[in-house]
């Protein structure tokens, strides 16, 4: 097989994907959002097993990963709507962090350009733990940082889906003419 083929184009695919989940389950860990954590892993998983059966010529092992890339981009979109607040979603939720904390995305505070201001609450018997940040400055807002990270992790789905669909046909024959003779 040449090198431009569609097996070489899905394992650059899927290594495109698996570093752009590794980088988002950092930031995701980095604000303590553990819906995204369980799903990115997940996501690492399967991209792998993805990138194995690639490699291995095993179709089963693609198929596993198409079925989790129609999950994965139905997860993402589900990402985008919630922090665009759409269909009655908010973004003020802990929703992303199952109700357990009230941490936020970690690019609400550390965004680019964002001017980051912590006050230290001034009434006795408070918590030191516990005080207000104020966040000016950013040059993009973080709810539009994670709409691009949900619309790039969508893309390389897709187009990883495409080519996975084609190296399983490509597989299917291979082995349908090895049967044949």
């Amino acid at each position: 097989m040449g090198c431009c083929t569609g097996r070489c184009t899905l394992v650059f695919l899927c290594s495109l994907q698996l570093l752009a989940a590794l980088e988002r389950q950092i930031f995701d860990f980095l604000g303590f959002q553990w819906a995204p954590i369980l799903g990115n892993f997940l996501q690492i998983i399967v991209v792998i097993l993805g990138l194995f059966g690639t490699i291995q010529f095993r179709p089963r092992y693609i198929v596993v990963y198409t079925v989790w890339t129609a999950l994965w981009v139905t997860w993402n979109v589900f990402i985008i709507c919630f922090y665009l607040e759409v269909g009655g979603l908010s973004k003020e939720t802990d929703l992303m962090t199952f109700n357990i904390s009230m941490h936020r995305s970690w690019w609400r505070e550390h965004g680019p350009g964002c001017i980051r201001r912590v006050v230290r609450p001034s009434a006795p018997g408070i918590l030191d733990d516990y005080s207000y940040v104020s966040v000016t400055g950013c040059i993009i807002d973080f709810q539009y940082l994670e709409v691009i990270h949900s619309a790039i992790q969508i893309l390389l789905s897709l187009i990883g889906f495409v080519y996975a669909c084609y190296v399983i046909s490509i597989f299917m024959e291979e082995e349908d003419s090895c049967r044949n003779k």
